[in-house]
């Protein structure tokens, strides 16, 4: 049976719905949050609550838009975490209430696993295995993935993710939030030789993102005291220099895995998969080294239902159902 499947993703701040049938995404609906920016980061308490004023719209937006009717629906999917916690409360209480009363059965997702799963929306697809490269604003991880359902992180970081570094050392700035996107922007008119940062390294397959935020603080501190407008002057290459530090840090690892693996299939997922110096990064490697290289559109890299739908289809398939008593899991696995 090829499935009809509505999708909800509330782990964050964006309000999401997704209609797949038979595999195919029909649509990807999503209501950001803008409430956040004049506090320089996502306020949990604002975020539930704009999801609550949202999420009916948005998921009947998604089942207008495709054309389908509730009756049509074979079962609701929703984020169950990681995430905000009282954001996930607000997609998982939608998904159940909506699933007694149509009688249908439930599918739990998993944020990160659904991250990964966003290479099947559209062609190309990865064949099995192949690493996937999961960068966000909380999770930097190298996930193993052997099929749809089976998948497992081989390396991930020990403190902070690199999209909180892009973010943080983006306020330091004083960019308006988000300020990764805009460290992005900057930094494809800088030179990325123009400063250097220490390296920070430890052993295996694990990352680490705190120390550069350190040392990151200190260069703006020891720079602007000989220059109050270092950072208006030298914004671009500032951009440039931390982004290609970054970028190369994950890059190591990477190159790594695939010589510890021996798997040459890559693809990157999640926010910061959107970043143009990564995508740049991992495209000439591949080049340089035969790999097979996955990048996901622009659409599927931040938050987004059509992950979770394309993710929902395949454990339909599986049969791997939630009961009604599933609650959210603010820190949950993948794998779990």
């Amino acid at each position: 049976m090829q499935p009809v499947i509505l999708a909800i993703e509330s782990s964050c701040d964006e309000t999401s719905a997704s209609v797949i049938q038979a595999g195919k995404v029909l649509n990807n609906v999503i209501a950001s949050q803008t409430v956040h920016q004049k506090y320089g980061g996502v306020v949990p308490e604002l975020a539930s609550r704009a999801h609550q004023q949202q999420i009916q719209h948005v998921v009947n937006e998604a089942l207008t838009s495709a054309g389908i009717r509730a009756g049509q629906l074979n079962a609701i999917a929703f984020t169950r975490g990681p995430g905000l916690l009282g954001s996930l409360l607000v997609g998982v209480s939608f998904a159940k209430g909506m699933a007694l009363a149509l009688q249908l059965p439930l599918i739990e997702v998993n944020h990160m696993e659904a991250h990964v799963l966003a290479h099947f929306i559209d062609d190309p697809k990865p064949d099995f295995p192949f690493l996937c490269l999961t960068v966000s604003g909380g999770h930097t991880q190298l996930v193993m993935v052997r099929d749809h359902l089976h998948m497992e992180v081989i390396g991930e970081t020990r403190d902070d993710a690199i999209g909180e570094a892009f973010d943080k050392a983006a306020k330091m700035m004083e960019f308006p939030y988000p300020g990764g996107p805009l460290i992005d922007k900057y930094a494809q008119q800088g030179n990325p030789k123009a400063f250097t940062f220490p390296q920070t390294s430890i052993p295996g397959l694990d990352f680490s993102f705190s120390g550069i935020k350190t040392a990151f603080l200190y260069f703006l501190r020891d720079h602007k005291k000989n220059d109050p407008h270092f950072v208006e002057l030298y914004r671009n290459d500032i951009c440039a220099s931390l982004q290609a530090h970054l970028v190369g840090m994950v890059m190591d690892k990477l190159k790594q895995a695939v010589t510890h693996t021996g798997i040459n299939r890559v693809a990157i997922a999640g926010g910061v998969a959107a970043n143009s110096g990564l995508r740049k990064t991992l495209q000439v490697h591949a080049r340089q080294s035969g790999w097979r290289v996955f990048i996901p559109g622009f659409q599927f890299c931040t938050d987004n239902a059509a992950m979770i739908a394309i993710a929902a289809h395949y454990k339909y398939l599986a049969k791997r159902f939630a009961s009604l008593d599933v609650a959210p899991l603010a820190n949950l696995s993948v794998g779990e």
